[in-house]
């Protein structure tokens, strides 16, 4: 993980710089414009740094570049309540399954996308994990999973907010906790549960991420951290197969 903190920056620089590019480009063809952020958003690309990151770091723990997967339509998984799903990276090798990621981001519309992302990770680990429960991965041992989380810094991402309790109270860490502080609740769980081995949750703000510049308040959830748990793995298998 040679220069760490620096890919990660350039990654950063990336994402905001692919933002910007794509939101001025949208709608010169048609002379339309989508809407708030949406004209960023449905560009795509943006996380790419890190998972070209990412799958870099996979190579440097052992396994070979045709061992390791982002392209789309090369990245399709079975699941058990649906017929396939497209992650962002999977790695496979003679045949075994070793890892597979998903990367998201949150610009924006926390209140209204939360729930949503929460929804969609829950279901996508759960339906990975029941597939290779039903064995559709044999021979495999059970494939690593990883969540990474990129959200704006700024104060509707960082500032507590209420909760609604008609009739139950809700569990008491979410009160007084911020969307940020609820994506950090989210991966910590999410981890302890088992139903992915490693998340990360990163901040960046527009103006500093153009400068690379990212926090990583959560102990728990830190990028190292994350990237040693996947290489970790992928390295054992590397080391036991001699990929």
């Amino acid at each position: 993980m040679t220069d760490l903190d620096a890919r990660i920056r350039k990654a950063i620089v990336h994402f905001w710089t692919s933002r910007q590019r794509q939101a001025k480009n949208q709608g010169r063809k048609d002379g339309k414009k989508d809407q708030g952020n949406r004209s960023a958003v449905t560009g795509g690309a943006q996380l790419d740094g890190f998972i070209n990151l990412v799958h870099e770091l996979l190579i440097e723990s052992g396994l070979s570049r045709h061992q390791v997967f982002t392209a789309k339509k090369s990245t399709v998984l079975p699941g058990w309540f649906r017929p396939t799903k497209e992650w962002d990276i999977v790695a496979v090798a003679d045949g075994n399954i070793i890892a597979t990621l998903e990367f998201k981001s949150q610009i924006g519309s926390f209140g209204n996308n939360f729930n949503n992302r929460t929804e969609e990770a829950l279901g996508n680990a759960t339906d990975l994990l029941a597939a290779y429960r039903e064995g559709a991965f044999k021979p495999s041992a059970r494939p690593w999973l990883g969540y990474f989380m990129l959200l704006e810094d700024v104060p509707r991402a960082t500032t507590p907010v209420g909760v609604i309790e008609p009739h139950y109270k809700v569990f008491p860490e979410f009160r007084n906790s911020s969307y940020a502080d609820r994506y950090s609740i989210l991966c910590r769980k999410f981890v302890r549960e088992r139903l992915y081995d490693a998340a990360c949750v990163m901040l960046s703000e527009q103006k500093g991420g153009l400068q690379g510049k990212y926090r990583e308040p959560y102990p728990e959830l830190v990028f190292k951290n994350f990237a040693v748990s996947l290489m970790g793995h992928a390295s054992a298998y590397a080391k036991l197969h001699g990929s």
